[in-house]
């Protein structure tokens, strides 16, 4: 007797984010705000809009911060990867020093034409990312007066 394999459905992300637009997990909803937050991962702006949503696209880009706080990490999805979810995420650190990881950045979304409606933000996100591991500046304190 032969077995039948079925094959994997694929949703288009038009229709997945007709689904999941006004009611997901991530969605943060708050009072005099017209358009709501969302915590999902690889949403680079946290918005919920269609174009940053982390859950519905086949390519997609995500910028973390590594545990040992050096650099960010660059999270893209494998397009071809679709119907395994726990091996789509590819996970690559980049701890070469602010300005040569974000000209690696630029160069990857680039030259892999990878989702380049998303190249300034990513760029934003990462600079933000780099900037918040700079220790602060000592404050100096005030002179006391002297009678």
């Amino acid at each position: 007797m032969r077995s039948v394999v079925r094959k994997g459905f694929k949703m288009s992300a038009d229709l997945a984010w007709m689904i999941i637009r006004n009611n997901h997990s991530y969605l943060v909803k708050k009072r005099n705000v017209k358009k709501p937050f969302s915590k999902e991962p690889n949403n680079l702006s946290n918005l919920n809009s269609f174009r940053y949503n982390g859950l519905v696209h086949k390519k997609l880009i995500g910028i973390e911060a590594p545990a040992d706080n050096k650099g960010f990490t660059l999270v893209y999805k494998k397009a071809k990867a679709w119907r395994h979810p726990a091996k789509s995420l590819v996970r690559t650190q980049m701890k070469a020093g602010p300005r040569r990881s974000l000209y690696k950045l630029k160069r990857f979304i680039r030259a892999n034409r990878y989702r380049p409606d998303l190249l300034k933000i990513a760029l934003r996100r990462a600079s933000a990312v780099l900037k918040s591991q700079k220790p602060l500046p000592a404050k100096k304190g005030r002179a006391k007066k002297t009678d």
